[in-house]
């Protein structure tokens, strides 16, 4: 017989540092295990499993200030995103196109790809915030969604949603909010990003990422429901008549994991949580920028410094998991597991490995 294969092991997060993803609430996981097998997709067969993803889906709401959010728990924030644009082009009455800035995240790409939509790209000012001149100047009467960031993936900026809204406005445009990953920092601070920020027509918000639920875990929150209506498809041989998600049939584990979350640390244990992550931050770009490094200031907590190949390459071999931006900054998302003593362990090896 071949010899057996050693029993992978899962990820220890002891120095990970450019995942968007963390270790789940307790309470969460729990949940998770207990739904695993209810599946939301088919609500009237699993009606426990549906309850919880109504009340989940409400807390999101609060979460992002809607007080009557219409959407699901899905996989994740690419779903979202190309729902978001499925149901624009769906919505519209003629070839379209949609316009997002180049710090969107690599989902619409997929969206545009998958949908046979165009996808207009503009460029970032020099705060890495969508350019909205550039918006407005690609925006025209075939536009059926104009795209912010709340949060990017790359630097944690926030684009002018307002702005945005009046531009999607002037072109009969919706307006989609991706705050895939801010959306659980953004609540306690001063940005203008949710729906009672702005017009804003829907909105992805993952709690499996700062929300600390199970993977897989992602929000699609739409203001009315006709927006899930032009999702939504038949299913003739489920107890449910209409399903208006992009996957099939779905675990309750991100839907149960999510409810528990929410449940668990809406909003004084996130507002914590964000506290310290923000100070996390601060406190790396601050050692980082008496270091001599080029440091982007972090209005969210994720830390992005110019560093020298070398040195970057040094720390990956000694375990760091790091990663870079597209223009080849250092990248550091100080997510709920992410400690003060973690980065003190960074800096020290960063110091070690100075002079490679």
């Amino acid at each position: 017989m071949p010899r057996a294969e050693p029993t992978p092991t899962p990820q220890d997060f002891e120095r990970v540092l450019s995942s968007m993803c963390t270790e789940p609430h307790p309470a969460a996981r729990d949940a998770a295990v207990a739904f695993l097998a209810d599946n939301p997709g088919d609500p009237a067969t699993y009606p426990a499993v549906a309850a919880l993803e109504t009340e989940a889906v409400d807390a999101l709401g609060e979460v992002v200030g809607l007080d009557d959010p219409h959407g699901y728990v899905g996989s994740g924030g690419t779903e979202a995103n190309i729902q978001a644009v499925r149901a624009a082009r769906n919505l519209a009455d003629s070839d379209v196109n949609v316009v997002a800035p180049e710090s969107a995240h690599f989902s619409f790409q997929k969206a545009a790809d998958v949908l046979d939509v165009e996808l207009r790209l503009v460029p970032t000012d020099d705060d890495h915030r969508a350019d909205v001149d550039s918006v407005v100047d690609l925006a025209d009467d075939d536009t059926a969604l104009v795209v912010g960031v709340a949060g990017t993936t790359e630097y944690g900026r926030v684009d002018p949603i307002p702005a945005l809204a009046d531009v999607a406005a002037d072109v009969d445009a919706r307006l989609h909010v991706d705050a895939a990953w801010g959306g659980f920092v953004l609540p306690f601070t001063d940005h203008e990003w949710s729906f009672a920020d702005a017009p804003v027509d829907t909105m992805t918000i993952d709690p499996h990422k700062m929300g600390q639920a199970p993977i897989p875990a992602g929000g699609f929150l739409a203001r009315d429901a006709e927006t899930l209506d032009a999702l939504a498809i038949d299913t003739p041989y489920l107890e449910s008549d209409t399903q208006p998600t992009l996957g099939g049939t779905r675990s309750g584990a991100g839907v149960a994991g999510t409810h528990a979350a929410l449940d668990a640390l809406w909003p004084d244990g996130y507002r914590d949580q964000y506290e310290r992550s923000q100070a996390n931050a601060d406190y790396l770009a601050a050692e980082l920028d008496a270091r001599g490094y080029d440091v982007v200031d972090p209005v969210l907590p994720l830390v992005a410094a110019n560093l020298p190949d070398a040195e970057f390459e040094a720390l990956r071999d000694e375990g760091w998991r790091i990663s870079r931006t597209g223009t080849g900054e250092l990248r550091v998302v100080c997510m709920p597991h992410v400690t003060r003593e973690m980065l003190d362990d960074f800096l020290a090896a960063l110091s070690g490995v100075g002079n490679v």
